[in-house]
């Protein structure tokens, strides 16, 4: 399933337009709609937000062209704030090692905790992770979370002199320079709203993706859900059919449905029936309720290095609050 990339078309259109739509309704919302209706305008650019991280996803992923640089491009300006797209590519590509997918060390998006890393929390941030295991929670907390504990990480890591990290950041810099003066400048929009709205809402969005997307299983395929239809699922480019883009990568998020649907019982038979029918489902379930446990139930019981990268030096996961092995030489950025 992997290389049906070599089978793409050089150019692919439908997320070209829709990167174009992304940062063109980014534009017409904080220079038109803002100034009359500011309200609409928070809440249309949350969803910009969301749907340009959802891009920066897919175009990590070798989309829309086959040029790695060109497709860079497309996300250059992070209207979400949040993320240097190369750290992102980085360290997702890592969580695509799905033999390793949950471990708390060896996956740098995985939300468990080592049992011995969990022991040393303080208390007051065991019950934060514990709020943040539920829906709610995620939706609330989630997005400080997964980012204050990494930013301070990325910090130590150019500090200690990472030039590939570095480079990261600096060409973020360059990206969120031109986005903040369009926002304080340009919208008009005061960059403390900005943040609080349209980022934080925006992020807290692809938490509902990101909620139930792993759990751990003995077999691999059971790691990974399908949510099978949700009014949300172009926000999030039909990554709630995530046990399909965990199979098949390379295939175009606007591929994905057809995918499922013409082998859908075959694709639930794969992920052992790891399927919710819609994210109404999760939320009904689990809005107060954890969904899982904070350490991992099985994995990283007792301290050992981790096997999936060696050498190994530490690294902030995505999610915060943990660490993720990386090479010693990362790849290039």
């Amino acid at each position: 399933m992997g290389n049906r990339r070599r089978n793409a078309p050089a150019i692919e259109w439908p997320t070209v337009f829709l990167a174009f739509f992304c940062y063109g309704i980014w534009l017409v919302t904080g220079f038109l709609i803002w100034p009359s209706y500011p309200i609409l305008a928070l809440a249309i650019l949350a969803f910009t937000a969301a749907l340009q991280s959802s891009i920066m996803h897919e175009v990590l992923h070798g989309h829309p062209t086959r040029n790695a640089g060109l497709n860079e491009a497309f996300v250059f300006l992070p209207i979400g704030l949040v993320w240097p797209y190369r750290r992102f590519k980085t360290i997702h590509l890592r969580h695509h090692a799905d033999e390793r997918l949950t471990d708390p060390l060896d996956d740098p998006e995985s939300y468990y905790k080592a049992l011995w890393h969990h022991d040393e929390l303080p208390p007051a941030m065991k019950f934060v992770l514990k709020i943040n295991n539920t829906m709610i929670g995620r939706f609330v907390l989630g997005p400080w979370l997964s980012c204050i504990g990494f930013f301070i990480d990325d910090a130590k890591q150019m500090a200690a002199g990472d030039r590939a990290i570095r480079k990261a950041w600096l060409l973020h810099a360059i990206g969120l320079a031109a986005v903040l003066s369009i926002v304080q400048f340009g919208f008009g929009i005061p960059l403390w709203l900005y943040i609080l709205v349209p980022v934080w809402l925006g992020q807290s969005l692809i938490s509902i993706r990101t909620f139930a997307e792993h759990q751990w299983s003995e077999h691999p395929e059971g790691r990974t859900v399908i949510v099978e239809r949700s009014p949300l699922s172009f926000l999030f480019l039909n990554n709630n059919l995530h046990f399909v883009h965990h199979k098949s990568p390379t295939v175009a998020w606007y591929r994905l449905p057809k995918l499922f649907a013409d082998r859908r019982d075959e694709w639930l038979r794969m992920n052992n029936g790891y399927a919710y029918p819609n994210y109404f489902a999760l939320l009904r379930a689990y809005a107060f309720k954890a969904k899982e446990p904070i350490v991992h139930p099985v994995l990283r019981r007792a301290p050992e290095p981790g096997r999936a990268f060696k050498p190994r030096v530490r690294a902030r996961s995505l999610n915060g609050l943990g660490s993720a092995p990386v090479p010693a030489e990362p790849p290039k950025e």
